[in-house]
C-alpha cells in the first residue's frame, strides 16, 4: 500500500477524535524503533502480511504474522506528525538478499490506524482510555518465523509467541 492509502485510513479513523488538530502521516525508514527524538512519543505494534514480502532477487513471496510497525508521534501547536516505519524481512533462500518492505492488507492497516489513533489520544492528548488494542486478522502461515531474516528481531523489538 502506498502512503496515500495509509493516510486516507488514518484520517478516516481520526475524524472527530483528534481534537480538530491537523495530523500528517509519513513513512520514515530512518526512525530508530525504541529511541524517539526528544518530544516524540513511541508506539510499536505487530501486524500480519500475507504473501507480500517479496524477495527482489528470486521474487519468492512469503507471509508473516510478525510484521512490526513503529510509530513516532508528536503534537505541537495544533499540528501533529506521525512517522511510520514498517520493519522489513529478507529471503531465507538468497545469499545476502536485500530487505523487503511488507505490503499490509487494508483490513490490517485499518486495525493499525484504530490502535494508533487511540495511542495518540492517550499519549498526546492525555485522555484516560483503556490501554487495550484492537486485534488484527491473522493468516495461516505454515513456516516458522525466521529471526535471522527479520529486521524486528535484529533490532530486538519483534514479538514472539
Amino acid at each position: 500500500m502506498e502512503i496515500s492509502e495509509w493516510t486516507r485510513i488514518f484520517q478516516n479513523e481520526g475524524k472527530g477524535l483528534l481534537h480538530g488538530d491537523n495530523w500528517t502521516l509519513m513513512f520514515d525508514s530512518n526512525i530508530v524503533p525504541e529511541s524517539p527524538e526528544y518530544g516524540w512519543e513511541m508506539y510499536i505494534r505487530n501486524t500480519s502480511a500475507r504473501s507480500v514480502f517479496e524477495c527482489p532477487e528470486c521474487l519468492r513471496g512469503w507471509p508473516s504474522n510478525r510484521v512490526m510497525v513503529v510509530f513516532h508521534m508528536r503534537l505541537m501547536n495544533g499540528a501533529g506528525t506521525v512517522k511510520v516505519r514498517r520493519l522489513r524481512q529478507n529471503c531465507k533462500n538468497c545469499y545476502e538478499a536485500q530487505m523487503a518492505d511488507p505490503v499490509i492488507a487494508s483490513d490490517n492497516i485499518n486495525t493499525l490506524m484504530k490502535n494508533l489513533v487511540k495511542k495518540i489520544r492517550i499519549k498526546c492528548y492525555h485522555e484516560n482510555l483503556d490501554q487495550g488494542n484492537y486485534n488484527h486478522p491473522r493468516f495461516d502461515v505454515n513456516s516458522p518465523h525466521e529471526p535471522d531474516h527479520c529486521e524486528g528481531c535484529m533490532t530486538g523489538i519483534c514479538t514472539r509467541d
